[in-house]
């Protein structure tokens, strides 16, 4: 054996030592991927934060990789590189290391931007461009250091940064305006993600997601709306969510003047109970009230109200209610004096 390796030439012997170093680095990575990592695993399971599991499946995705590096690093000292292109190679090798941490921040990250938001009180859906953002600043950072160890200055770049980032400015006003008013609204949180909203153009629906330009908004029927972040950040909103999701609704209707109203109230209360209980997304421990609002020119007005768990919850229960009250009135000789409607309201 060592006969036949004083043969091989110069350049066969170093391409043999760095196979040796860089599977003996695979190897290394491999065992802490398959045996460190998943000892780490089962501790950070026991704990209650998520944090720690976040961090250890986005590290033992990438061990074997980095590790790998190492091995490349160690073996450039069995070649006979020159002092430029051992730094060179050097320098390659770093920012390839830098760009493979960069990316597992920006993972890392913006898991935990969901998480946090998922285990805020009252838990808060994370919008696009929220991750959106945090990879850009990770990845914005990682740039700038691997501009930095090739020995590049990079205030001329940050410099340069801002000139041009005022020229775009001046030529891109509009999705500019759009992507800070998004901006706005996901940090204002006065709209959120989930949340009913009804603006004063008409546009209603539940918000789905922001990103740089507008927000989506499903309506009830299953269409998107799009509306743009700065019109969003300059309407008058019904947030139909906030402070809570529940919200009480009347169907209002007249009767006649001669009517009893002792029965009436009785009758429309037995209905409006019947509902609560039978359809879901009645909120089950608030009571239903009658209330006579005033006299009108063709009778007495009158409210049932019931409370709802959500706004789209309201819209199967005032059908419900408007049906059944119409029958047994009609049933009970209690006449309409005009067409039963309904209102939402927020008592």
């Amino acid at each position: 054996m060592p006969e036949f390796w004083n043969r091989l030439p110069p350049w066969a012997v170093h391409a043999v030592w760095t196979g040796i170093i860089l599977v003996a680095s695979y190897l290394l990575g491999q065992f802490l991927r398959l045996i460190v990592a998943a000892k780490l695993t089962k501790i950070a399971g026991r704990t209650e934060g998520e944090w720690d599991d976040v961090f250890i499946k986005e590290i033992t995705k990438r061990v074997t990789f980095w590790s790998l590096l190492v091995g490349a690093h160690l073996s450039l000292s069995q070649w006979a590189l020159t002092y430029d292109s051992l730094e060179l190679s050097r320098r390659v090798i770093s920012a390839i290391g830098v760009a493979s941490v960069t990316f597992a921040l920006t993972a890392i990250l913006t898991r935990l931007v969901v998480v946090h938001g998922r285990r805020a009180t009252p838990p808060v859906h994370v919008s696009g461009l929220t991750t959106t953002l945090v990879r850009i600043v990770i990845i914005l950072l990682g740039a700038l250091v691997i501009v930095r160890s090739f020995g590049h200055d990079i205030t001329p770049y940050l410099t340069a940064l801002g000139v041009g980032g005022f020229a775009v400015a001046l030529a891109l006003q509009d999705p500019l305006s759009n992507l800070f008013a998004g901006i706005f609204n996901s940090i204002a949180g006065q709209v959120r993600m989930g949340d009913y909203v009804r603006l004063d153009s008409g546009a209603e629906g539940h918000v789905v997601d922001f990103n740089w330009r507008s927000t989506r908004l499903r309506a009830v029927a299953g269409n998107i709306i799009l509306v743009p972040n700065a019109k969003l950040a300059q309407a008058i909103v019904t947030n139909f969510t906030m402070p809570t999701s529940d919200l009480g609704f009347g169907v209002e209707f007249n009767v006649m003047v001669g009517s009893d109203l002792v029965k009436l109230e009785r009758v429309a209360l037995e209905v409006a109970q019947a509902v609560v209980r039978d359809v879901p997304g009645a909120m089950k421990d608030a009571e239903p009230a009658v209330r006579f609002i005033a006299f009108a020119d063709t009778g007495v007005r009158v409210a049932v109200i019931v409370r709802a768990l959500s706004f789209t919850d309201q819209i199967q229960l005032r059908s419900e209610l408007i049906k059944r009250l119409q029958g047994r009135l009609q049933q009970e000789g209690i006449d309409l004096a005009t067409t039963l409607t309904g209102t939402v309201t927020r008592p």
